[in-house]
């Protein structure tokens, strides 16, 4: 049966581009007769704004969104990611790393710690040993996609210094736990896709479908966000809101007396080949 999440991180309140997200993951979920969860990815907790969490739910009612079962949060899950961690361990294939940032360098780690963290009195991350690997996977919008693990990203954090475990590890193991069988997420994330894929692998998980959506960027180019001011999403317009996001996917411009008909309508009309081939946009 059909699983899908949507899972915003509890930063702020959402703004167009969450609601874009929101709605893709909602309409392919309930167009599949499958469910719908909500899960707040607060694995980041400095980043978390005090009730972000709780003005997110109130928003994705008051614009007509539904899920089936009760919210998880990230932040309760350390000892899974934990267990999965020490797995990964065990397997040989994570490594301590003693590297400040500005030693890990801005592009792909050059592997100073690979055999042997340099300076073990400093707190220690832990990366996974890529060596040259390559994955792949075909995206329900952008088709195939491949990625060299090695040449394009580099032995990637799961553990950091700080002692927040990195958002690829804590994904995977969510969307195992919760039994999600289809990602519908921003093409922002498309790149992370063969990090999370190799680490199913490593950790024996079972792999979702992928569908990955255009980012909603400003003029400038900028992806929507707290950090680039994102106006919040407009509750005295809900309706409009939503039929706004709908044309921003590609989908038929619908109308409704209430934000949930709106729903029931793209439900019903929902075509995932219509969606742009594109990995960002402006909003009409």
């Amino acid at each position: 049966m059909y699983k899908g999440r949507f899972a915003p991180s509890p930063t702020g309140p959402l703004h167009f581009g969450s609601l874009v997200a929101a709605l893709a993951s909602y309409l392919d979920a309930r167009a599949a007769g499958g469910e719908w969860i909500v899960r707040m990815e607060d694995v980041d907790t400095p980043r978390s704004a005090p009730n972000a969490d709780i003005n997110i739910l109130q928003t994705l009612e008051a614009f007509g969104f539904q899920w089936s079962a009760p919210v998880v949060y990230q932040g309760q899950r350390t000892e899974m990611y934990r267990a999965a961690l020490e797995r990964l361990k065990k397997h040989g294939v994570a490594y301590a790393c003693s590297c400040s940032r500005r030693e890990a360098g801005a592009g792909i780690y050059p592997g100073t710690c690979r055999e042997g963290a340099q300076n073990a009195e400093r707190p220690l991350a832990w990366r996974i040993r890529t060596d040259g690997l390559t994955a792949a996977f075909e995206d329900r919008v952008f088709g195939h996609y491949r990625q060299h693990l090695a040449r394009d990203v580099g032995d990637f954090v799961v553990l950091r210094s700080d002692g927040l475990f990195a958002y690829q590890l804590a994904v995977v193991v969510d969307d195992a736990a919760q039994r999600i069988t289809d990602v519908v997420r921003g093409a922002d994330l498309l790149d992370s896709t063969p990090r999370q894929l190799y680490l199913q692998h490593l950790l024996q998980l079972p792999r979702p479908r992928y569908l990955h959506v255009p980012v909603v960027t400003n003029e400038a180019g900028e992806k929507l966000s707290k950090q680039t001011f994102a106006p919040t999403l407009n509750a005295r317009d809900r309706i409009g809101e939503l039929r706004a996001a709908l044309r921003f996917l590609g989908q038929p411009d619908q109308e409704g007396a209430t934000p949930s008909a709106v729903l029931q309508a793209a439900t019903i009309a929902w075509n995932p080949q219509a969606i742009p081939r594109r990995v960002s946009a402006t909003r009409e």
